[in-house]
């Protein structure tokens, strides 16, 4: 069995799957090692193919029940009737039973959602330039819209990404976030960005309580032989997924 992070959030709840993989499991080589999920790596495909279907035996579901999308670090939101492969969202939402919404990440923020009351669900990649655009205030929005659904109804997970302690920017990008989720590091020259608790906020805006967010304390950056980080890579590694489905 491939090691998983399974969100303990959800564990009360038999009808949802959820999880996030890490970099161990599968057969890609070199800077991809192991479970490479990402076609856009620059991996093999016969590999990433493999990793899939090897991810998708864990779970106990066929391959062609993901639905995934080319992301663009935009703040598009997708209402999913169907599987299949998408193009250029950052969230997916929907309430079909037997749809597998995955995101791909290497560093940036996989957020998944579950709404007990209307049975729908949401898969989020937030990286910095998604945080600052509100995508997963959007994301619950639509879901509002789509379902009906309202944020005490709803847990959520935010997983594993690069974390407060690692991730270094510019002013350029840290211009774009409150001072509650940024701070200036005088050794470093640089803001350090806290992404989780940037997510978390636009969680507990949409009415989501604390305590029905669970947040990941592993960085993807800082334990990069555990998980892929782009950044900590220099740009050539793989991609994990977090994925969310109703059984």
């Amino acid at each position: 069995m491939i090691p998983l992070l399974r969100p303990k959030l959800f564990e009360s709840f038999p009808e949802v799957c959820a999880a996030q993989t890490t970099r161990e499991g599968g057969v890609s080589q070199g800077a991809f090692r192991s479970l490479n999920l990402g076609l856009s790596s620059g991996d093999s495909i016969e590999a990433v193919m493999k990793n899939r279907q090897i991810l998708c035996e864990a779970i106990g579901i066929e391959l062609s029940q993901l639905a995934l999308s080319s992301q663009v670090h935009g703040d598009e939101v997708l209402l999913v009737e169907k599987s299949g492969n998408y193009e250029g969202y950052d969230a997916l939402v929907t309430n079909r039973r037997g749809v597998f919404l995955a995101v791909s990440i290497a560093d940036c923020v996989p957020i998944l959602v579950y709404d007990r009351a209307h049975r729908a669900i949401a898969a989020v990649h937030a990286g910095w330039r998604g945080t600052a655009k509100q995508i997963l205030s959007k994301t619950m929005r639509k879901m509002s819209e789509a379902f009906g659904t309202k944020g005490e109804d709803c847990y959520a997970f935010i997983g594993a990404c690069i974390d407060a302690q690692s991730y270094e920017v510019d002013a350029d990008v840290a211009d774009h976030f409150s001072d509650s989720f940024k701070r200036y590091d005088e050794t470093r020259k640089k803001f350090l960005l806290d992404l989780k608790a940037a997510n978390a906020r636009q969680l507990a805006q949409a009415g989501v309580p604390a305590s029905q967010i669970e947040i990941s304390p592993h960085c993807a950056f800082r334990e990069r032989e555990r998980f892929f980080s782009f950044r900590a890579s220099g740009g050539k590694t793989g991609r994990m997924f977090a994925l969310i489905g109703l059984k």
